[in-house]
C-alpha cells in the first residue's frame, strides 16, 4: 500500500533531506514522497524548519527547470521559483535515491488554481454570470488553459524520472477558496456559492454550444436566482435536496442539467489530454473531492478514473465514521481497475489524537482504500509524524 506525505520542496531544503528521509521513513513509515513541483500563495507556519517559522511562497511558480523553447508561441509561459536550482537539484537527487532506497517520489502539482497566471492572463480565467473574473481559476474549457498544462506536464515528465503526477485543481473550482480577504456580508448558502462558482467565459460558451448547450438561458438563470439572493434581508435556508439528490437536483431543469454534464466532460478530456501528454512511465493521479461533492467542481469521478491510472479523494474535515461512507461511496464509483487512493489532513482540531488517526485510517483501509495521503509533512509538529507511525500497525 502507498503511504506518502505532502511535502513542501522549502522544507526538505531547509531541514535537509536526510532528516526528512528519517521523518517520513523511520517515524512516520512512509513509502512515499509526494513533493511539491508547482504552488500556489499562501502564509504557511513551519513549526520545524530551522530557517523561518512563517513562510510565503512565491505565487503561481514551478519548482523546476523548464524547456523554454516547448512554450514558444503560447499564450501562458511559465514562471520558475527564485531559487529553481535548488529545488532542481533536490528533485534528481530525490529520483535517484528512490532506487536506492526504494521509496516512491510523486509531483504534486497545483494545475489551474494560479492567480499569478490569472492576473497575467485575465483572459484565461473563470467569468462568472455577470462577467466576473476569477483571477484564482483558469478555465479547463480555455483553449491556451488546456495547451499550457498538458506542456507543463509534458515538459516536467520527459526531463525528471518520477512515479506520479499527482493533478490538483485540475478542474473549476467552488467560489470561496480563502483569497485574499474574501468578504461576503450576505451569509451566501452552498447551493448559492456553487451558483457563483459556474464558467460562462467565451470559451464555455464556444465548446458548451458545439454540444448543444443553452448557453445564455442558463446564464440567466443563474444571474435570475443570485439576484434574488443579492435582495434578501438575511440568508434563505439551503434546499436539503441539494446535498441528497447532488447533480439530480437539477435533473428537472433540462437546460441547467446538461450544462452540468456537459461541464464534467470538460474536465474529462482534458485529464484524457493530461494523460496523453505525461511520459508513460509516470502515473497520472487526479485529486478530487469526495464522490457525493465532486461534481460541483466539474469532476465526475466514475469517468476521470477511466481515464487516468489512480484517483485520490481527500477525505477532509470529517470524522471516522463518515471516512468509512466516503471511501466506499467513492470506491463503489471508481473503476474497478483503478486505485483508490484516500487524503488525511493531520490538523487540530480536525484530529485530536493519535487513536483519532487511527480510527480514520482503519475505516479507509476497511472500506477500500488503496493508498493514503497525509497532510502535511512541514505544517505540523514532530509528533504529530509519530501519530502517523501509528497508523501502520492498522495497514
Amino acid at each position: 500500500m502507498i503511504r506518502s506525505m505532502w511535502t513542501y520542496p522549502w522544507d526538505v531544503l531547509d531541514i535537509g533531506k536526510e532528516r526528512v528521509y528519517g521523518d517520513l521513513f523511520d517515524i512516520a513509515k512512509l513509502n512515499s514522497i509526494s513533493l511539491a513541483m508547482s504552488y500556489h500563495a499562501g502564509r504557511f507556519v513551519q513549526p520545524r524548519s530551522p530557517k523561518r517559522k512563517v513562510y510565503f511562497p512565491e505565487d503561481g511558480t514551478l519548482y523546476f527547470h523548464v524547456t523554454p523553447e516547448l512554450y514558444e508561441g503560447q499564450l501562458i509561459q511559465p514562471r520558475t521559483v527564485s531559487y529553481v536550482d535548488e529545488c532542481d537539484a533536490l528533485i534528481r537527487q530525490l529520483s535517484n535515491d528512490r532506487r536506492e532506497k526504494g521509496f516512491r517520489l510523486s509531483s504534486w502539482f497545483v494545475c489551474l488554481h494560479n492567480t499569478r497566471i490569472g492576473m497575467e492572463y485575465p483572459e484565461v480565467t473563470v467569468v462568472n454570470a455577470f462577467g466576473d473574473h476569477y483571477y484564482y481559476n483558469q478555465c479547463p474549457s480555455n483553449p491556451a488553459t488546456r495547451t499550457y498544462i498538458t506542456t507543463v506536464l509534458k515538459d516536467l515528465t520527459t526531463n525528471y524520472e518520477i512515479d506520479a503526477v499527482e493533478l490538483e485543481s485540475l478542474s473549476f473550482m467552488g467560489f470561496p477558496h480563502e483569497f485574499h480577504h474574501e468578504k461576503d456580508g450576505i451569509g451566501l448558502n452552498d447551493y448559492e456559492q456553487f451558483l457563483l462558482s459556474l464558467c460562462f467565459c467565451n470559451s464555455c460558451r464556444e465548446r458548451a454550444e458545439q454540444e448543444g448547450v443553452q448557453f445564455e438561458a442558463v446564464r440567466k438563470y443563474v444571474q435570475d436566482e443570485l439576484l434574488v439572493t443579492f435582495e434578501r434581508d438575511i440568508p434563505q435556508p439551503i434546499d436539503p435536496e441539494f446535498y441528497s439528490k447532488g447533480m439530480n437536483f437539477f435533473q428537472d431543469n433540462e437546460p441547467f442539467y446538461k450544462f452540468l454534464k456537459w461541464r464534467n466532460g470538460v474536465v474529462t478530456s482534458l485529464t484524457r489530454e493530461v494523460r496523453e501528454a505525461v511520459h508513460p512511465r509516470t502515473d497520472v493521479i487526479f485529486l478530487s473531492l469526495v464522490t457525493d461533492t465532486a461534481w460541483t467542481i466539474g469532476v465526475d469521478v466514475n469517468e476521470i478514473s477511466k481515464v487516468c491510472d489512480a484517483v485520490l479523494v481527500c477525505c477532509y474535515d470529517t470524522d471516522a465514521r463518515q471516512v468509512g461512507i466516503d471511501t466506499k461511496t467513492s470506491r463503489d464509483t471508481v473503476e474497478s481497475s483503478t486505485p483508490l487512493l484516500t487524503g488525511f489532513r493531520v490538523f487540530y482540531p480536525e484530529v485530536h489524537s493519535k487513536d483519532e488517526l487511527i480510527d480514520k485510517i482503519r475505516k479507509t483501509i476497511e472500506n477500500g482504500t488503496n493508498g493514503i495521503n497525509f497532510y502535511n509533512y512541514g505544517l505540523i509538529p514532530e509528533s504529530r509524524l509519530k501519530w502517523i507511525g501509528a497508523t501502520f500497525e492498522v495497514d
